[in-house]
């Protein structure tokens, strides 16, 4: 772990130039006494450290030096498919291998690919996990992460959506990060099943191995399963009437149902409101999901559905008419 680390330094102070020792700290996560020891067992390995000193000081290589310790292990060269996902990386355990990989990338690189290099990291980030919710806890994510990796048999407990505890043993094909929640893709039964890695009370990989089913495509397996759980999800339509501003706010509060509905609105009446045509799910989940818009939209149809908005709304009123 020390000699990766300084190697990590070595490369930070050739890539970035001049860099104070709290600087590097944050850099490679340690205190600023273990900087100051690594500084020293580099100059005594025979690497030209300077220390400059002053509010403008810091270390930096001597002009002209540069390491050709570039080679990347395998575990780096893997990382570098999460590189724009420095997150997730962490989550895999993958945090530090790709960090000291992006450094050797860039000290290979000559001056003007690596600046540039640079300046996309500085203009450029991916923040996967969807606003105002915590991510999921996943700390049986990296034992998947190895399974599917290595193709070992996983054995795991599980907490199925409506609370109940079920085992299974599992062919781990893929893993899947989905709106900042990870989901495991996996054969049971020889079935590709799809399983979120929060729910997992335990796994463990087996020293076991299975071979992959022939042709398997992780990306276009989850792009159809999606549209299967969308298609089964949807129950049926709701017709709105919708004023402008909740014209604003379908497509942030129902994502890219909202967007479609708002292709199918007919020409706005004298205050601006439109009709529109929307997918929803059960009769339960749609009145819970449309109320969310207020005042700003009215059920025109289908019949059951309105008089289900209905009743919610007089027992919500009926419920506040004596408030303490």
């Amino acid at each position: 772990m020390r000699a990766d680390r300084l190697l990590s330094l070595l490369l930070l102070l050739q890539n970035r130039g001049r860099m104070t020792a709290p600087e590097l700290a944050a850099e490679l996560e340690v205190s600023v006494r273990t900087v100051y020891r690594d500084i020293e067992a580099l100059g005594a390995s025979g690497v030209p450290v300077c220390a400059d000193r002053g509010p403008a000081g810091g270390y930096r290589l001597v002009d002209g030096y540069r390491t050709r310790l570039t080679g990347l292990t395998d575990a780096e060269a893997d990382s570098l498919f999460l590189a724009g996902a420095p997150g997730p990386a962490r989550e895999l355990g993958l945090g530090a291998v790709l960090t000291t990989a992006q450094l050797k990338l860039r000290a290979a690189l000559p001056a003007g690919p690596a600046d540039r290099a640079r300046r996309i990291q500085e203009r450029f980030h991916l923040d996967a996990p969807a606003w105002f919710r915590d991510a999921d806890p996943v700390p049986h994510l990296t034992e998947v992460a190895r399974a599917v990796w290595e193709q070992r048999v996983l054995h795991v407990h599980y907490r199925r959506w409506g609370g109940e505890d079920r085992r299974a043993v599992l062919h781990p094909l893929g893993l899947v990060l989905k709106s900042g929640i990870w989901y495991l893709v996996a054969l049971a039964d020889g079935t590709p099943r799809t399983y979120r890695i929060a729910r997992l009370l335990s796994a463990d990989a087996t020293d076991e191995t299975f071979e992959r089913p022939d042709g398997f495509d992780l990306a276009a397996h989850w792009a159809e399963s999606s549209r299967r759980l969308e298609s089964a999800l949807h129950k049926g339509t709701a017709r709105l009437r919708i004023s402008p501003r909740a014209q604003r706010l379908l497509p942030m509060q129902f994502g890219a149902a909202g967007t479609r509905a708002l292709e199918t609105a007919g020409p706005p009446d004298g205050e601006g409101w439109v009709r529109v045509q929307m997918p929803v799910e059960t009769e339960a989940v749609a009145v819970a999901d449309l109320l969310r818009l207020g005042t700003e939209a009215e059920v025109l149809g289908p019949p059951e559905l309105r008089a289900a908005v209905a009743r919610t709304v007089a027992e919500l009123a009926r419920r506040y008419a004596d408030t303490p």
